[in-house]
């Protein structure tokens, strides 16, 4: 089999043999090769130990030199380059304790953790595939290589990177691995947070962010998010779902595009369900006040995974805001801008739009039509520039004090005021007519 490599990749490779060595791109580059997706980054693996890297290579740097990894720098690109190696015993479920150097490309290959990323190409020796990679790509199947408990116990984090490699690819688990992975998963425990916020990124971004399921069947989420799992226990009974709180959620992050912000959301948006459940006499099912629930359960489970603020605020705001609590007018939409931000309405606008069709088909012929009207409405506040922020008021607290007024609170609440006014009338928005307003509204306080 005949695979297209990058130039500097090509090089590198050739380099190594010339001197002596057997040199091969390896694991998810060859991987995404073969299905004709672009590698985010090429890896090569060699017989050639570090020291014997750096003399091929005029600019390297010892990125890795305790597990055999040098980065080869050409035309301000890195590759990483790693001689062939055995993990020693892993004692915290994640790193191998050492590594010893080995002369065997088999030796090497067979220490990853799936199939499909056991593979190796040469442009020179073509593709060795000693794992069944291949038939596993074409079966679209994630396999661990050999036994799956043994490649789960040495690294953790590869019961969850199963479930990413399959949401990445829509391919499903081997049985044997699954199992594997469901018996291990509370191994996860040892696992940062950062590593566990990072895979469950690339699933939520993924093609399909509803392989969450997956993970929930394999007791994963139990360890890592256990506010999942109630979701997915938790039925609504009501005229707007017909799905549980878990089944709609799966239903949302499909229904929403491949964005960060958006997708974290989706996953976070109805996890106050649980705690808000109410059921009526005649079985209905409620969940006042669940946004909010929702959002401080967001915060906190964010915050535990590392999030950055910003991250956190924005995912949290939206959570917060995510059934629309204000009118479907002109005024209503300028109000939740303010409230929002000019950035994050959009991204509410999409929430919405998805979360309503999770939702039954009376819901969605409900719901539908008035954000129809909001996204006009929005396009005509944008169209017309109204002023949706203090910034944009004609005055500021420079003009109120030149004008008399003392700084202090009582400032900051006048322009509340004006702003508030502005929002039901934009015409409103003229210096003239605010510091009008403003010292009426002050003197008829006092």
């Amino acid at each position: 089999m005949k695979m297209e490599v990058p130039a500097h990749v090509a090089l590198i490779i050739d380099t190594l043999e010339k001197a002596g060595f057997e040199a091969y791109a390896v694991g998810g580059c060859v991987r995404d090769t073969v299905l004709g997706r672009s590698p985010e980054d090429w890896d090569i693996t060699t017989s050639a130990r570090p020291e014997q890297v750096k003399r091929l290579f005029r600019r390297t740097v010892d990125t890795g030199i305790l597990h055999g990894t040098v980065t080869v720098l050409l035309a301000q690109c890195g590759y990483e380059v790693t001689t062939y190696r055995v993990d020693g015993e892993y004692e915290d479920g994640r790193h191998p304790k050492e590594v010893a150097f080995t002369a065997s490309l088999t030796e090497d290959l067979k220490r990853r953790d799936f199939t499909i990323n056991a593979m190796a190409y040469s442009p020179k020796t073509g593709l060795i595939d000693e794992f069944q990679g291949m038939e596993d790509l074409q079966k679209g199947i994630v396999r661990a290589v050999g036994d799956g408990k043994e490649r789960f116990t040495e690294d953790a984090l590869r019961i969850l990177r199963a479930v990413r490699f399959s949401a990445q690819l829509g391919f499903t688990i081997e049985e044997k691995t699954a199992a594997a992975a469901r018996e291990m998963a509370g191994r996860l425990s040892l696992i940062s947070k950062e590593r566990i916020q990072a895979e469950l990124d690339k699933i939520l971004c993924s093609s399909h962010p509803e392989y969450m399921k997956v993970a929930y069947e394999l007791g994963i989420t139990e360890v890592v998010m256990p506010e999942f799992d109630r979701i997915m226990e938790t039925p609504q009974r009501n005229r707007y779902h017909d799905l549980s709180v878990g089944e709609h959620t799966l239903k949302t992050l499909r229904n929403v595009k491949a964005d960060r912000i958006l997708r974290w959301t989706m996953l976070l948006h109805d996890f106050g369900k649980p705690e808000a459940k109410l059921e009526d006499p005649d079985g209905i099912i409620h969940f006042y006040g669940h946004a909010k629930i929702s959002a401080k359960l967001a915060k906190e489970i964010l915050r535990g995974l590392k999030f950055d603020n910003a991250t956190l605020d924005a995912v949290t705001t939206l959570v917060y805001y995510h059934d629309f609590p204000f009118p479907v007018s002109k005024t209503g939409v300028r109000k939740a801008l303010s409230r929002l931000g000019r950035e994050l309405f959009p991204l509410l606008l999409e929430v919405c739009e998805a979360d309503s069709k999770g939702k039954n088909s009376y819901a969605q012929e409900t719901y539908l039509p008035k954000l129809l009207k909001i996204r006009a409405y929005y396009q005509e506040i944008m169209e017309a520039g109204d002023c949706t922020s203090l910034k944009e008021l004609a005055i500021s607290g420079r003009d109120l004090i030149q004008n008399g007024m003392n700084p202090g609170r009582e400032l900051g609440l006048v322009l509340e005021r004006c702003l508030e006014a502005v929002l039901e009338c934009p015409e409103k928005n003229t210096r003239e007519c605010l510091l009008k307003l403003a010292f009426c509204k002050s003197d008829a306080a006092d």
